[in-house]
């Protein structure tokens, strides 16, 4: 007897059980009167002592990822669509695990606060220096979405940070829209609006 594809386990989704009420929120599950920053693909509820970086592609000019500088440590985040019945984080981690192999670098998967999730000591970049530096990657399924996550700094080795910047990564609002997009596509994103423009 074979598996449907919803039964294989790279293909189930991956997200807290209190997703829809804690995040990574969906655009119908996000508080309407919340003052977030519109990001396009994602909104952001601004505090204290959060830095926002748009990160682009150099060639295209578009916008491929949301840098968020927090309680002494980085997340990045980038939100992909999805099929609305299976995830793509189980797959995903098998990739990331193959990347930082392949840079020679050393992952660890583990049970973290969002669910499975990967400890990769990366080398860094010449321009850096010498030596490694930590990683955590998360990453949560949701309707017809997916939204990825990098931690480094502080929180990728320190629970109290950790606890800030996993509160703030649930924070999160996913904004998928209505419009038809292969699973894995980038939803895009856009520079943020200037309230009352």
């Amino acid at each position: 007897m074979t598996d449907s594809p919803a039964e294989l386990p790279s293909a189930r989704k991956s997200a807290p059980e209190d997703r829809p009420q804690a995040g990574p929120f969906d655009e119908s599950e996000a508080n309407p009167v919340r003052p977030y920053i519109d990001l396009g693909g994602i909104k952001i509820l601004p505090r204290e002592g959060l830095n926002l970086r748009l990160e682009v592609e150099e060639k295209t000019q578009r916008i491929v990822a949301v840098g968020l500088d927090y309680a002494d440590s980085t997340l990045q985040v980038q939100p992909f669509a999805a099929p609305r019945s299976a995830g793509l984080w189980h797959e995903t981690r098998d990739q990331i695990r193959a990347q930082v192999s392949q840079q020679g670098g050393r992952v660890e998967e583990r049970e973290g606060a969002l669910g499975p999730e990967l400890l990769a000591e990366v080398p860094v970049s010449p321009a850096e220096g010498s030596g490694r530096r930590l990683a955590r990657f998360v990453g949560v399924d949701g309707p017809r979405w997916f939204l990825r996550g990098v931690i480094g700094g502080k929180a990728a080795s320190d629970p109290e940070a950790a606890a800030e910047v996993e509160d703030l990564f649930r924070s999160i609002v996913v904004v998928r829209g209505g419009s038809p997009m292969p699973p894995r596509d980038l939803i895009p994103l856009s520079m943020p609006s200037t309230p009352g423009s």
